[in-house]
């Protein structure tokens, strides 16, 4: 996705980043920075993980991003409450003047080190080719994030852009990664987080120009995107609403991991989803460990489209499609890399065709991107666990470039930024 000498490109407006003044917690006032995180809201397994988040510490951001109350309407007015009593108790404060952020993981084992930086990013259509999505959104997801950005007039957690950069924004924030950080904490997930300002005119200056020559994916955030792209529409421009929070990291020198987001089918049992796929797929049973599953599954997708069922205490693996099925319930509209993926057959043939489940309600289907979390859920709640193979990196940017939306919780980038860091409040 690298710009330079893209005569398209440099005709386009690229990525505008703007610095915000970030609002963070007082590290005075609450326990630990790492007790008040969370993963993003999507990624928070309901309830339990909202149930621990809220233990861990009075003060935990999930108590915004996921506010639990006896209706939606009520859950936004509590977060907007919290938010704004917080803000008055001085439990999240806002930094003294405008900055990026320079952002920092790494994993425990010294495998993963990813930076990147944080600002407010000029909201702009899929149309005008600066943020490309390469999945589609589910509406009522939309409608929520929207109702809570409204009511608290803010952007609680950064979406994760990837750009392909020439080194230019890299190499400035690794000057800025030698200097103390504004925050440093380690995780529960083993995850270490520093954070960093860039407020010097000649830096900010240095990445905006950068930037303004690329064009971003999006990672991770299509909803909160989409909410952006509504937000904005609902309050004439100019106004704060132009932006949103994001993290712009440069897959060039910090890969991204891409991994599966995975389906759980409520009401369904397993014994019934297979005698569904009989003489459709393929179909073995493996009476091993939830590693070896997943290793068959790898060398199962390697050679056509391939799933795993489990909630009934083994594993099952379905694969090999016959052809006339996929001729007849795959659309043919699309380029082939959109008609091989797993997730088109999931979606298209297996959701719609096969088992008859609508793939937007929450009663009928749950999307949990932690796998052992599915099959055990699974098994507890007497539904189907559907374990995908994660898709190719290149394969979603070469999508998102022809304009074509993969269909929705295709794909897991990560690692994802951590809530509750540094927050975006409108009014500030």
């Amino acid at each position: 996705m690298n710009t330079a000498g893209h005569s398209e490109a440099t005709e386009r407006r690229g990525l505008e980043l703007t610095p915000f003044r970030g609002l963070r917690y007082d590290p005075d006032r609450v326990g630990s920075l790492a007790a008040v995180t969370s993963p993003p809201y999507d990624v928070v397994v309901r309830p339990d993980g909202v149930h621990h988040l809220q233990s861990a510490d009075p003060h935990n951001i999930v108590r915004l991003i996921l506010p639990q109350a006896g209706t939606p309407s009520a859950g936004t007015e509590q977060a907007a409450d919290t938010l704004h009593r917080w803000q008055d108790e001085g439990i999240l404060t806002a930094d003294p003047e405008p900055g990026l952020y320079v952002y920092e993981q790494h994993d425990g084992n010294g495998l993963l080190l990813q930076r990147g930086v944080i600002g407010a990013l000029r909201v702009s259509e899929p149309s005008e080719g600066v943020v490309l999505p390469h999945e589609e959104v589910m509406s009522p997801v939309v409608a929520d994030r929207a109702a809570l950005m409204r009511a608290t007039s803010a952007n609680l957690e950064p979406l994760l852009l990837t750009y392909r950069g020439n080194g230019t924004t890299a190499e400035i924030i690794e000057t800025v990664a030698d200097r103390p950080p504004l925050l440093a904490t380690t995780t529960e997930d083993g995850f270490s987080h520093r954070l960093w300002s860039i407020t010097d005119p000649a830096e900010l200056a240095r990445v905006q120009s950068d930037l303004a020559h690329h064009q971003a994916l999006i990672a991770d955030g299509h909803h909160r995107w989409a909410t952006y792209l509504r937000l904005r529409a609902e309050h004439p421009s100019p106004s704060p609403w132009d932006y949103g929070l994001v993290l712009l990291v440069d897959t060039a020198r910090y890969p991204l991991r891409v991994r599966a987001i995975h389906r759980l089918l409520h009401g369904l049992p397993v014994a019934e989803a297979l005698e569904h796929v009989k003489g459709l797929f393929r179909v073995r049973r493996l009476d091993v460990p939830l590693p070896a599953a997943q290793a068959a599954l790898a060398d199962a997708a390697c050679a056509g489209n391939a799933f795993l069922l489990a909630g009934d205490g083994a594993f099952h693996l379905i694969d090999r499609p016959e052809p006339d099925l996929l001729a007849r319930t795959v659309p043919d509209d699309r380029p082939a890399a959109w008609r091989t993926l797993d997730a088109t057959v999931l979606h298209a043939t297996l959701l719609d065709h096969v088992w008859r489940i609508p793939e937007d309600s929450p009663a009928h289907i749950a999307y949990i991107h932690d796998t052992a979390a599915t099959v055990a859920k699974a098994e507890r709640d007497g539904g189907t666990a559907v374990l995908m193979h994660p898709v190719r990196e290149e394969v979603v940017r070469d999508l998102a470039r022809q304009g074509v939306t993969m269909p929705r919780k295709s794909t897991s980038f990560g690692p994802k930024p951590a809530t509750g860091l540094v927050l975006r409040a409108l009014d500030v």
